[in-house]
């Protein structure tokens, strides 16, 4: 989560920056990102762009450090590159495998919910008055400047609403970790509550199971409250002074 949430909010911003600029390729990149990204299920993405992006990973190496490469890079459904462009090397410690992998999971995930994070500023954007930034720019501020010294500074309150959903959306949806292979919390409370061997514990227990869900129950209905408590309170203090009507920036 520390480290998802501000990959998605900077996918995300810049997602919503493409969507409104005025640079015609770019603003059909930004559409289409957010667009096809939020219409296609979270699952599809979590199961199948990781492999895609790995193997992305693994062609370029392979075009750049075998080029003498006469085999076939796709063999039915096997994916074969040389051995000095997979990721990670054969011989690299396990913890390079796991940090890889985590990695990967995290760009997915930062891809996924940073299409609705852009959705979300976007509509920020043009939710700031636009009498503001013509005013910006009567007293001389470049576009650029109106933009990060006006625009986004009061963006904030209009988007915190959906970005407080947005947060609770990725809290909820960490345990799809497992299928991307990363050991989250709900992962071990399984492993941890079903060993019946002096594997984790001195001693052999029950299945135990459902109180370790019990207990994952209880942390995330805690971690969900403590969140709409200082999301609320965040919105209460940037919603001081400021306007919250006004026309398309």
């Amino acid at each position: 989560m520390a480290v998802t949430a501000p990959a998605a909010l900077l996918f995300g911003f810049g997602g919503a920056t493409a969507a409104r600029s005025q640079f015609l390729p770019l603003r059909w990149f930004g559409t289409i990102y957010i667009s096809i990204v939020r219409g296609v299920p979270d699952i599809a993405f979590f199961l199948f762009f990781v492999i895609a992006l790995d193997q992305g990973f693994e062609f370029l190496r392979h075009q750049y450090l075998c080029p003498d490469w006469t085999d076939r890079i796709w063999q039915g459904n096997d994916f074969v590159v040389c051995s000095a462009a997979k990721l990670p090397l054969g011989n690299a410690p396990q913890w390079i495998h796991e940090v890889y992998g985590f990695l990967l999971a995290v760009l997915t995930f930062a891809i996924v919910f940073g299409a609705f994070a852009a959705n979300v500023l976007h509509g920020a954007m043009q939710a700031v008055p636009r009498g503001q930034i013509e005013t910006a720019e009567a007293y001389g501020m470049t576009r650029r400047q109106a933009f990060w010294h006006v625009l986004v500074p009061q963006m904030w309150i209009y988007a915190l609403p959906g970005l407080s959903n947005l947060w609770m959306l990725l809290i909820k949806a960490t345990p799809l970790l497992f299928l991307l292979g990363v050991e989250d919390i709900v992962y071990w409370a399984r492993e941890l509550g079903g060993t019946k061997q002096a594997r984790f514990s001195d001693y052999p227990h029950g299945d135990w199971r459902l109180w370790y869900f019990l207990a994952l129950l209880v942390f995330y209905l805690a971690f969900t409250r403590l969140s709409e408590v200082v999301l609320s309170r965040l919105t209460r203090r940037l919603s001081r002074g400021q306007a919250t009507v006004g026309a398309t920036a």
